[in-house]
């Protein structure tokens, strides 16, 4: 099923959400389709959440929502592969990941790049100066994250081999307190993990994704729900426009926000959000093209074990 560009877009025009407030989800009723949305602490789609419009928008059509948190990307993918959610959101490298091991998504939309939001950072008094001292380094990341490309093609800048480097393969927190124990010499984070050490520890960094990588967010479904509930995802696509565009124009309400949710200080959070920007859009030739060169060279270092196409995994737009 095709479903449409104009429910996407048209939100977006049509004005500014009104401050909800939060309700929890309660569990759909028998009778009920339901909408399985995975989300993570950070974004639009726990804004989305908190309140709570989704739920009454999609009940006339028969909806009902539930949603369930994963601690980042690879990990809602997962979930997407094994049937426990229907749609979800992630940076670059987790689809390429979990398509590569033959979980049924389709890519349906995705946020504007925002290359400062994530980057490698060394302790402010390490020796390390450049992204070429990393070799023989170790270096801390979260496996199949949007980072991991980052790094990819900072090394391949710098002329190391990405074989030259020790990765300790950590999620966010673990990685954070092996960071401050100087376990690793370097990691590699986003935002809002990035500002927050940054503010905490005073950490350098050697190089973001300016000039390296675009690194986009980007809005996930199943084939099977994406193709046969049009109808629910235009609803979906459209709350998400209309929220993106409230948010543009309201960075401190969103920092206060998301501040509890992720459990850094609404300052922190304002700097992290000062390097993105917000507007969903469906997916262009140039963003398939940048995801492919991201997926070819995954393969080529051997970290996917066969070629995918990316263009075969676009949802069609109508």
């Amino acid at each position: 099923m095709r479903f449409s560009r104009r429910g996407l877009l048209s939100a977006a025009a049509g004005g500014a959400l009104g401050l909800a407030s939060y309700q929890v989800s309660q569990p759909a009723l028998a009778d009920q389709k339901t909408l399985r949305i995975g989300f993570q602490k950070y974004g639009t789609l726990i804004l989305l959440k908190g309140k709570g419009t989704l739920e009454k928008t999609l009940e006339p059509l028969g909806y009902g929502v539930t949603w369930t948190e994963f601690p980042a990307g690879p990990q809602l993918l997962e979930g997407l592969n094994v049937g426990a959610i229907d749609f979800g959101s992630t940076g670059e490298a987790p689809p390429i990941f979990a398509q590569a091991a033959g979980a049924p998504l389709v890519y349906v939309a995705h946020e504007p790049p925002a290359p400062k939001g994530e980057a490698i950072l060394v302790p402010k008094d390490s020796a390390i100066r450049s992204v070429a001292d990393l070799k023989g380094k170790k270096v801390a990341l979260n496996k199949g994250s949007n980072v991991h490309y980052l790094l990819v093609k900072a090394l391949e800048k710098a002329g190391v081999s990405y074989a030259d480097i020790e990765t300790k393969f950590l999620p966010p927190a673990d990685a954070r307190a092996a960071f401050e124990q100087g376990s690793v010499d370097a990691w590699v984070i986003w935002d809002p993990f990035q500002a927050a050490a940054e503010a905490a520890t005073g950490a350098r960094t050697l190089a973001n994704g300016e000039g390296l990588v675009a690194n986009h967010q980007f809005y996930l479904g199943t084939s099977d729900f994406i193709s046969g509930h049009g109808k629910a995802i235009d609803v979906l696509l459209a709350q998400i426009a209309e929220l993106d565009q409230w948010a543009n124009g309201n960075t401190d309400a969103v920092a206060d926000q998301l501040a509890a949710s992720v459990g850094i200080p609404a300052p922190i959070l304002k700097i992290a959000l000062a390097r993105q920007t917000f507007g969903i859009t469906t997916l262009s030739g140039e963003v398939v093209k940048g995801q492919q060169e991201i997926a070819d060279a995954f393969h080529k270092l051997g970290l996917i074990p066969k070629p995918i196409s990316i263009a075969d995994a676009v949802a069609k737009i109508g």
